[in-house]
């Protein structure tokens, strides 16, 4: 399965090339942008990124000052403002109670210690979670999500009702624990299923269109997938 895993990687990259995500010029950035992008584009993330930077609130403790009305405006266009405006301030509350608001603690901290601590926020789930750890901290974790399970099940690689631990530990167990590797492949599924990887996919035109799974090896294939 590794070689399966890295082959669909090597094509990626050769098509797409280094995708340089997570957007964010500070690690906090990146943990606002990940509970803001729930169900919503991510120009409309961009929209309240800016919105906060403009404010000059875009810090733990920017955050923690704003009132819930103040921080729920400025969100607005990121939508479900008000419950992600919530979900910001316990996200912020758990930072200063058990870090003393300090990300570099934060940072150092075990990685399955700390998976299991964030989950515990209410409002966290394992996607938004792990792209915490994995963009906002480097920490060598693979974030799944539906762009993920759709490529993969069209390629015969998981089942289409594969779990989110499932599909996960199919990157943890087989590729080496490289969070640079893991960031840069989870942004090539992003782009594959954008690109071609569609609800109505184009096929013929997809990277992966010559690849298909078979006891373990990805091999050629002949007609198009």
């Amino acid at each position: 399965m590794k070689k399966v895993l890295m082959e669909v990687y090597q094509k990626l990259f050769e098509t797409f090339g280094p995708r340089r995500w997570w957007p964010g010029e500070t690690p906090f950035e990146v943990m606002v942008g990940a509970i803001l992008t729930q169900n919503t584009s991510w120009r409309n993330v961009e929209k309240a990124i800016e919105k906060l930077k403009a404010k000059g609130v875009l810090t733990p403790e920017g955050i923690r000052r704003l009132k819930k009305p103040e921080l729920e405006e400025l969100i607005r266009s990121s939508g479900f403002y008000r419950l992600k405006a919530e979900r910001l301030k316990r996200f912020v509350d758990f930072l200063f109670d058990t870090f003393g608001g300090e990300i570099e603690k934060m940072r150092t901290t075990d990685l399955e210690e700390l998976r299991k601590k964030l989950l515990q926020v209410d409002g966290i789930g394992p996607e938004t979670c792990d792209s915490i750890l994995l963009y906002g901290l480097n920490k060598p974790i693979f974030v799944v999500d539906a762009y993920t399970k759709r490529i993969l099940s069209r390629h015969g690689v998981v089942e289409e009702k594969a779990s989110y631990d499932e599909v996960q530990r199919l990157f943890m167990e087989h590729l080496p624990a490289d969070e640079k590797l893991f960031n840069e492949y989870h942004a090539l599924f992003v782009r594959l299923a954008k690109t071609y990887c569609l609800k109505k996919p184009n096929c013929t035109s997809c990277p992966l269109r010559t690849l298909k799974v078979k006891g373990g090896r990805l091999e050629a294939r002949k007609e198009a997938l």
